[in-house]
C-alpha cells in the first residue's frame, strides 16, 4: 500500500489587515502620554483636589447634585478645570480654575462643550 505524504501549506500566515482593539487602545494610549498627565497622579494634585471638594462642599457646581457616589457612579465627584489647561501648569494648578462637578455632568455636558471649541 502506498504511503501518504503530508503536503506543506503554500499560503503563509499573513498579518491581520485590521488592528485588534488592544493594539488600537495601546496606540492611542501612547499617543496621549503627555508629561502633564502625570500631574494627576501626584500627591500635590490629590491635596488640591480634596481642597476644591471641601471648598465646594461636595456639591456639583453646575447641577447642584450632592457628590456622594463611589468611583464611576453618576454622582461621584470630579474636579474639573473651568478653562482647559492643555498642559499649561499655571492653569492646571490654579485653584480658581477648578470646580467640583458630578461625573455624569463632566462625562456628558463638559465633553460636549469641549468638542465645540
Amino acid at each position: 500500500m502506498a504511503k501518504l505524504m503530508t503536503i506543506r501549506p503554500r499560503v503563509s500566515m499573513m498579518k491581520p489587515l485590521i488592528q485588534s482593539t488592544h493594539a488600537m487602545r495601546d496606540t492611542a494610549a501612547n499617543r496621549n502620554t503627555a508629561s502633564w498627565r502625570q500631574w494627576y497622579k501626584s500627591a500635590r494634585w490629590q491635596r488640591l483636589r480634596l481642597e476644591v471638594l471641601i471648598r465646594d462642599l461636595y456639591t456639583c457646581q453646575q447641577t447642584g447634585v450632592i457628590l456622594a457616589g463611589k468611583a464611576n457612579s453618576p454622582d461621584s465627584p470630579v474636579v474639573d478645570h473651568k478653562v482647559p489647561h492643555r498642559g499649561d501648569p499655571a492653569l492646571f494648578w490654579d485653584i480658581n480654575n477648578l470646580q467640583a462637578v458630578s461625573k455624569a455632568w463632566h462625562d456628558s455636558e463638559k465633553q460636549r462643550l469641549e468638542r465645540q471649541l
